[in-house]
């Protein structure tokens, strides 16, 4: 009785180790990638942000969208920042907004490896400039699980915030590599 428990433990033990507990890494697909909620939370967000706005008061004012940034240290940003703000543009265009893209302006100071940063103290000028009534600016918090992000839309002749919106994203292997700042943007 001994001998066959002996022989049948070691029987599975060596069945156990023929099956593989290796994990094959494949590509994501294209269809993986349009389907990626990333996107379509950002849209939403600017969305839900400019519902039943009244264009009206910007006309055809050009409206400009300023890097997203770092809570924490408002003169930096990861890429991402620079994502998010390049989407948010993105789809407030798609909304019907007249936005500026700024990087095609030789005027605006675009520091390397943090894009179009708008501090209080800049955004009049700035929109004075750019003929802009309304900047959306924003800033973004890292924690355990999930990133903040809070959007406001502020009119530029007195700062005031027109709209605001707060979402949060899961702090993915996606999200924490755009959370990482480059060497050279320290």
């Amino acid at each position: 009785m001994k001998y066959t428990y002996a022989i049948g433990v070691a029987a599975v033990a060596l069945l156990s180790g023929c099956v593989s507990n290796t994990v094959t890494y494949t590509d994501p697909t294209y269809a993986e990638a349009a389907a990626h909620p990333f996107v379509a939370l950002n849209k939403d967000a600017i969305s839900k942000l400019v519902a039943g706005f009244d264009h009206g008061p910007t006309g055809n004012t050009p409206v400009l969208v300023a890097t997203i940034v770092n809570v924490n240290d408002m003169r930096r940003t990861a890429p991402l920042g620079r994502t998010l703000s390049e989407q948010y543009a993105s789809h407030m265009a798609t909304a019907g907004f007249n936005v500026k893209e700024m990087k095609l302006r030789g005027d605006v100071f675009i520091k390397e490896e943090t894009g179009e940063l708008l501090l209080s103290r800049e955004i009049k000028d700035i929109a004075r400039v750019h003929n802009a009534n309304y900047v959306l600016v924003g800033t973004y918090s890292s924690a355990a699980n999930f990133t903040y992000v809070s959007l406001k839309f502020v009119r530029t002749e007195d700062s005031r915030i027109i709209r605001g919106y707060d979402y949060a994203l899961p702090n993915d292997k996606d999200i924490n590599r755009l959370l990482q700042v480059p060497p050279a943007a320290r």
